[in-house]
């Protein structure tokens, strides 16, 4: 076909191979196309004899040259070829071939894999964008490229590549390495690697310059610290090298950058920054004394009101850092009220499900401080704002209600008193008939009704079995 006609002209050179190349190019981007120009590359070579490679009765060796045919042969020979602008339209080919959700397309590529990397350490700011973007799009697809590029030293090359001063080139790198960091086999074969290297360093430095030097390779590394995070098996390491503080500032950088000019695009960073930071506080206990900074609050509730109606998806992400800040540590939750950021705190609860959940669970961290806090939430109008979601048929939601409700009645008995002057029980009642509230709705309703100086508020055998 058009493919078989197009190789036979790039061999035989009869035309300008450059532009052979070009429209070799845009035929592979049809799905159909690419694995014709593969199949045959997949087809084993034949019996041991034939091929000295094989290891048995049929030749399972990707690198066989017998199992490349000629179409994949001629594109990595004009890859590898010493005419440059002929190089990168042959890298140009390859980097279509990539795109390909077709893990037989990937592996039928795994010969290139070496010249892929060997020309990352070239002068081409160009070839090397490609070559990385290439690798990157390989490796989504393929656990055998995967595999390969391992051995090959992939990892070395890459914390050779981190220190380039190109972005382009950066934002590339950042690519290869979140799709490697994505990788089922990540937490025991990559993240070692990874850790045993000068990545994650210089992914820091460079995350905490990305306002300055530009934004898109410091969502590509930010993404790539999240799958680290989500792997369990480097937080120490990562908060060893100054991760939560450094995460810390950049936010405060972000707030401040999105308060005085809205920056479009800025969210594509915001959102892997905040889970990283919320991520590591939830797995590692202490961290939040690393940023006890009442900045650090302040910023948080400006990229959350900044974003609330344009990238309204930021809302839950922030209070899941929230959430684990003051999870434990009382600073926050002090901060958290002498800043005045409760009635911001409550505009969020009708944000989204998730967004009602997360501000209830944290509602509730500042109420297991003790009396003193739930005074002060009951003198700043939480009651009444509880009844809307206390309301709501979610039982998620309506739980974290009952949660919160416990702790203010139990430290706050005056709480009690007013929930029940708000028509608070008739609202409980309607979640008598749901079985999984059935019995922490009625602990309450004992409690709220009780006669005056009745003493159920210091735990009664209902409430204590309720809430425990």
């Amino acid at each position: 076909g058009q493919v078989s006609e197009l190789l036979r002209g790039v061999q035989r050179a009869s035309e300008d191979r450059k532009t052979l190349l070009r429209r070799l190019r845009r035929a592979l981007q049809d799905k159909e196309t690419q694995q014709k120009f593969v199949r045959s590359a997949q087809a084993c070579c034949g019996p041991a004899a034939v091929c000295p490679r094989a290891a048995g009765s049929g030749c399972q060796q990707p690198w066989c040259p017998r199992r490349l045919d000629g179409s994949v042969r001629t594109l990595v020979g004009l890859f590898t070829g010493s005419l440059a602008d002929v190089q990168m339209e042959a890298a140009r080919c390859l980097h279509e071939l990539s795109h390909s959700s077709d893990a037989a397309v990937a592996e039928a590529c795994l010969p290139v894999t070496p010249y892929l990397l060997t020309y990352l350490s070239g002068h081409s700011v160009e070839l090397m964008e490609l070559c990385l973007y290439t690798l990157g799009n390989l490796v989504v697809e393929s656990e055998a490229v995967r595999k390969q590029l391992l051995p090959q030293g992939i990892i070395p090359v890459l914390a050779s590549c981190i220190q380039s001063p190109h972005e382009a080139v950066l934002e590339g790198l950042g690519y290869v390495l979140s799709q490697l960091l994505q990788a089922k086999e990540a937490p025991t074969e990559i993240i070692p690697l990874v850790l045993d290297s000068v990545l994650p360093q210089h992914m820091l430095r460079l995350l905490c310059s990305g306002l300055k030097s530009g934004t898109g390779a410091a969502v590509e590394f930010a993404w790539c610290l999240h799958y680290i995070v989500c792997s369990h098996t480097a937080n120490a390491a990562l908060i060893a090298l100054g991760a939560v503080p450094a995460l810390s500032s950049l936010l405060c950088d972000i707030a401040s950058e999105i308060s005085q000019s809205f920056s479009e695009g800025l969210e594509l960073l915001t959102c892997p920054v905040l889970r990283c930071l919320g991520n590591l506080l939830a797995e590692e206990t202490g961290c939040e004394a690393q940023i006890q900074d009442e900045r650090l609050l302040a910023a948080l509730f400006t990229v959350m009101q900044c974003y609330l109606q344009k990238h309204p998806f930021i809302v839950p992400e922030g209070l899941w850092l929230l959430n684990n800040l003051t999870a434990d540590d009382p600073f926050f939750c002090f901060a958290l009220l002498s800043l005045d950021l409760l009635p911001a705190l409550l505009q969020l609860l009708p944000c989204s499900q998730a967004a009602s959940v997360l501000v209830l669970t944290v509602l509730c961290n500042v109420a297991e401080k003790g009396p003193a806090y739930c005074q002060q939430l009951h003198q700043r109008a939480a009651l009444p704002l509880l009844l809307g979601p206390l309301a709501l048929p979610d039982p998620e939601v309506v739980g974290q209600c009952l949660e919160l409700l416990h702790l203010l009645f139990l430290h706050c008995p005056q709480a009690a008193v007013d929930f029940v002057g708000q028509g608070g029980p008739q609202t409980l009642k309607q979640h008598q008939s749901t079985p999984e509230l059935q019995e922490r709705v009625q602990a309450l309703l004992d409690m709220a009704l009780q006669p005056p100086g009745a003493s159920v508020f210091s735990s009664s055998p209902a409430a204590s079995s309720a809430f425990s």
